[in-house]
């Protein structure tokens, strides 16, 4: 299995998911986001891992 370079778009995805799930963790209070911060994370590590996996995305 050989590894590509997520595409621009997929990181920039993946960092600002990243962003939004540790917004309550630093104090900033992101309504709903509070309860699925962990989700979120999961999620942005999802998309930045296929977009390492999967070619051309």
């Amino acid at each position: 299995m050989e590894l590509s370079a997520p595409t621009k778009i997929v990181f920039i995805i993946a960092v600002i998911l990243a962003i939004l799930s540790l917004l309550p963790v630093i104090g900033i209070a992101a309504g709903v986001l509070g309860a699925y911060s962990y989700w979120l994370l999961l999620l942005a590590f999802i998309v930045l891992a296929a977009g390492n996996l999967l070619k051309g995305v």
